[in-house]
C-alpha cells in the first residue's frame, strides 16, 4: 500500500523562521565555498501566512554544475536530490518524504528565479490583502485537493503568476523611487 501525500495547511508558526535558520546552518556548512546566500522563501516565509509546515530554502550558489558532487552529503542529511525537476538551471532536493518539511532550490547567481522567488515573498510580506487572498485559495485548495498534490499545485498556478506580475511592477517602482532617492 502506498501512503499518499496530504496536503494540510497549517496557521503560521513562529517556529518557521528557527526551523530556516537551523537548516541553513547545516546547509551552509555542506555548500560553504559554494554558496553566496541562503534565503528562506516560500509561504512559511511571510509572517502570519498560513501555509504548508514545509520550509522552502533557496541557496544562490557561484557554480551550479558543482552542486552535484554534494548529493551524498545532502542524502547524509534526510534529502532526496531531483536534479532540476522541472526547471533548467536549477538543483532540488525534498527531506521527508511523503511528510515533508523541507525543500531546498538551489540556483547560480543571476539565475532569473532567484529574484522572482524573493519578490514574491517580499510582496506577500508587504501586501497584506495578496497575502490574504493566497491563504485564502490555498486553504481551498488543500480542502478540495488534500490527496491530489500536482491538482494543488497547478490551481495556484495562476494566481502565482499574478502575483509574480504585481511583484515585478512593485520592485521596478521600488527601483525608480530608490535611484530618484540617490539622486538627491
Amino acid at each position: 500500500m502506498t501512503i499518499k501525500r496530504v496536503i494540510e495547511i497549517l496557521k503560521y508558526s513562529h517556529k518557521w523562521p528557527e526551523q530556516f535558520e537551523e537548516e541553513k546552518r547545516r546547509l551552509s556548512s555542506i555548500f560553504n565555498s559554494l554558496k553566496i546566500e541562503v534565503y528562506h522563501i516560500g509561504s512559511t516565509a511571510v509572517p502570519g501566512l498560513s501555509a504548508k509546515p514545509i520550509i522552502d530554502l533557496l541557496i544562490e550558489v557561484k557554480d551550479i554544475k558543482k552542486v552535484d558532487t554534494y548529493n551524498q552529503k545532502m542524502e547524509q542529511l534526510g534529502y532526496e536530490a531531483k536534479g532540476e525537476n522541472g526547471i533548467k538551471g536549477r538543483r532540488y532536493f525534498q527531506k521527508g518524504g511523503n511528510e515533508r518539511t523541507h525543500h531546498v532550490h538551489i540556483y547560480e547567481k543571476g539565475h532569473p528565479e532567484i529574484n522572482r522567488h524573493i519578490w514574491f515573498r517580499d510582496y506577500l510580506r508587504t501586501h497584506p490583502d495578496a497575502a490574504k487572498e493566497y491563504e485564502t485559495l490555498k486553504t481551498e485548495l488543500a480542502h478540495r485537493y488534500r490527496f491530489e498534490p500536482e491538482k494543488y499545485v497547478e490551481n495556484k498556478t495562476n494566481f502565482i503568476h499574478k502575483i509574480d506580475g504585481l511583484a515585478l511592477k512593485w520592485r521596478k517602482g521600488s527601483s525608480n523611487k530608490n535611484r530618484k532617492d540617490d539622486l538627491r
